[in-house]
């Protein structure tokens, strides 16, 4: 029955890597003749390749981020002929930049994640959170009560935590570029609702 089992895994590997392997060679091939020319819009994922972006050690954000966006260079893959609009073709080896892609970055001020909820981990209570993301208010307000008596402390954790209290500012923490973020997913108007179907 193991044995059953592993034989035909086995197979569906050695068929998924022929698989691979045909589609590799199918697209150099394609990219080896001058008919076939690309357009700079069609660029599928194995015929180019985006640098990561250069990261500011200070806001762990691209260091071109400007209003949410920031560009990273990207290089086609070598013999790839691609006809720009004005109609000239461009042959490139790899090694050139061929368009710049758009990514999205984040507006960060100065509040680091990790600060803040370590000083709502353990200063909470003396309101040290809510002074160090610009809430001079709340701070005085927990600061007097120590806490709301623990329960603002713990509410205000799961919050920070939770990255729904941010800084003042209306800005984004400061988390590592490759670390763990969260996204706050929301349905508006523009957002498309994708109907259930029926089991």
């Amino acid at each position: 029955d193991v044995l059953v089992i592993m034989a035909a895994s086995f197979r569906r590997l050695l068929s998924l890597g022929s698989w691979l392997l045909v589609m590799l060679f199918f697209c150099g091939s394609l990219t080896e003749d001058a008919e076939d020319l690309v357009l700079f819009d069609s660029f599928t994922l194995i015929t180019y390749l985006c640098k990561d972006p250069e990261i500011d050690e200070a806001t762990q954000e691209p260091k071109n981020c400007r209003d949410g966006e920031a560009k990273v260079n990207c290089f086609p893959a070598p013999n790839i002929t691609c006809r720009l609009s004005n109609g000239t073709e461009v042959q490139f080896s790899g090694s050139e930049v061929g368009f710049q892609k758009t990514i999205s970055c984040r507006n960060v001020s100065g509040s680091s994640y990790k600060v803040a909820v370590a000083l709502s981990l353990f200063l909470g209570w003396l309101g040290a959170d809510r002074f160090y993301l610009g809430y001079p208010a709340l701070g005085l307000l927990k600061f007097c009560t120590v806490g709301f008596c623990g329960i603002g402390t713990l509410i205000d954790f799961v919050l920070i935590a939770m990255q729904i209290v941010g800084p003042a500012d209306g800005s984004d923490y400061i988390v590592d570029y490759y670390g763990a973020r969260l996204t706050r997913l929301s349905i508006t108007n523009e957002t498309y609702r994708k109907p259930h179907q029926s089991l």
